[in-house]
């Protein structure tokens, strides 16, 4: 496939929108466990919510998102995503959601549905129920959105280039099959692509593709490459309060909007 194939689409926002990811919302295991940032307790992440709400910002899917993000809407948002589509999200995190009339979007593994994240037994995590379909279209009856993750939360890097499409396109398509509603979002499982599997997401129709690159949405980032803020267990609520509205996620992180637009266009 041609670098070239696509005029990637850039944001127009006119200040910078801040795209939250979460993974588990859980208790975090012990200390020295792996990966132990990839957890929010139910408590901390209500805790959040309710700041959110307080300072006067609502909570959006990336559907909901999109407006603001093209310029067309103006307000105090913030985007809300979860990755790989875990059980706890839906009994701990929707009851939060719902209460505050917030929005998110969960990127799920479409292969393993109903199952746990294997792709993490080998380096140690604590394998989770992943949410199945009846769970799934709870989520989505409950007012949030479902976008995908591949179908096997596989690196990208290392797969070729056939199989790298398969999991970016089959998971959209099975996803709208089973859900019965399109899915239009997705994110590159580990934050791990390149030129190629950005131009595949545009390919698949996915209207925007988020990524592990820390920072906020600021005007002129491409839709498919778009940053987001990790919040982890021990982001503690005046630190969210500055990751959220100033640049203190974009000055630690090093995040720069031209070195995002230079990674696609070059």
């Amino acid at each position: 496939m041609s670098p070239n194939f696509f005029d990637f689409v850039l944001t127009a926002n006119t200040s910078p929108i801040s795209i939250l990811v979460y993974h588990q919302i859980a208790e975090a295991p012990k200390k020295d466990a792996p990966f132990r940032v990839l957890y929010v307790s139910a408590g901390a992440f209500a805790r959040q919510m309710k700041l959110l709400k307080m300072l006067g910002y609502t909570g959006l899917s990336m559907t909901d998102l999109q407006p603001y993000l093209r310029g067309e809407k103006l307000g105090k948002v913030v985007g809300i995503t979860f990755d790989d589509g875990y059980l706890n999200n839906l009994t701990n995190a929707l009851p939060v959601l719902r209460k505050y009339g917030f929005t998110s979007t969960c990127y799920v593994v479409e292969g393993l549905l109903g199952k746990t994240n294997v792709w993490d037994e080998k380096i140690g995590i604590a394998q989770t129920p992943l949410m199945d379909a009846q769970q799934l279209m709870q989520w989505q009856a409950g007012g949030q959105e479902v976008g995908a993750h591949t179908q096997d939360h596989v690196n990208l890097l290392n797969i070729d280039e056939i199989t790298a499409w398969k999991q970016i396109a089959k998971s959209k398509t099975n996803l709208q099959t089973l859900l019965n509603k399109q899915v239009n979002h997705f994110c590159y499982p580990y934050g791990k692509f390149d030129e190629r599997h950005s131009t595949m997401a545009k390919q698949a129709k996915y209207e925007t593709a988020t990524t592990t690159v820390r920072g906020r949405v600021h005007a002129a980032t491409n839709v498919v490459t778009l940053p987001r803020i990790p919040v982890k267990p021990n982001t503690f609520l005046p630190v969210f309060w500055l990751e959220v509205v100033t640049a203190y996620e974009d000055e630690k992180s090093g995040y720069s909007r031209s070195m995002n637009m230079k990674k696609i266009s070059t």
